[in-house]
């Protein structure tokens, strides 16, 4: 599927404004472009979702509130987001561009961190997680790929307001797949959670950054969901 978005995208100017240039990553529900912003003369990141996504109705209604409440974030910490929008099947959301890499690559790369690394790691986050928390937007998918390492060495998080959007999408099983090991007991048992998942979130990162591996593993999505019960 991803590849065939990528065929069909890159070189395509979006909404009349967005030229993708190449395609950065995919994920369980969006594949991700570089692009440049024609109007501004920057380049931007173009998050485009998967097409059983931007078919759900309700989905996209979410995912347009969402936006909107991390749009007004502003912290160094945190990705940007510019703009969100829809033309024909594309629905996408346009934020700032990061160059580096993500948590998870370096967790790839290295294995466990020193315990000084891994402390400055979730400091960094638990900072930009707080300024999103203050102003009642909870982030419900903290995990690796998610926190960007930019080429200065500056963490920032992305992707708020997304995983709470495909709560509400008829496919939301399909799209948490793959973020069962960071999941609070609340959201596997009542759906639903506060800040306080983003910080038990975070703390399974730390375990994870401090050890090279997870605190729950186990063959079936749902198997490793209940451990944290």
């Amino acid at each position: 599927m991803a590849l065939r978005l990528k065929d069909q995208l890159v070189g395509q100017v979006v909404d009349g404004r967005y030229e993708v240039l190449s395609r950065i990553a995919a994920g369980g529900m969006a594949t991700v472009y570089l692009a440049a912003d024609a109007r501004l003369g920057r380049q931007v990141a173009l998050k485009v979702m998967h097409p059983h996504l931007a078919a759900d109705e309700v989905f996209v209604d979410r995912f347009a509130r969402e936006a909107r409440s991390a749009a007004r974030l502003s912290h160094p910490g945190v990705v940007g987001v510019y703009d969100q929008g829809a033309e024909g099947g594309t629905v996408y959301l346009a934020m700032e561009h990061v160059p580096g890499r993500t948590l998870r690559d370096v967790l790839t790369e290295r294995g466990a961190l020193t315990a000084g690394e891994a402390l400055a790691v979730v400091t960094a986050m638990l900072d930009a997680l707080a300024s999103a928390h203050r102003s009642d937007l909870v982030h419900r998918d903290v995990k690796p790929e998610n926190i960007l390492v930019g080429l200065d060495g500056r963490l920032r998080v992305a992707d708020f307001g997304l995983a709470r959007a495909a709560s509400a999408s008829t496919t939301a099983a399909s799209v948490l797949i793959g973020t069962v090991a960071y999941l609070a007991p609340e959201l596997v048992t009542q759906g639903r959670a506060d800040a306080r998942a983003d910080v038990y979130a975070v703390g399974v990162v730390l375990f994870e950054l401090l050890t090279g591996s997870l605190p729950f593993t186990g063959d079936v999505p749902a198997q490793v969901a209940y451990a944290h019960v």
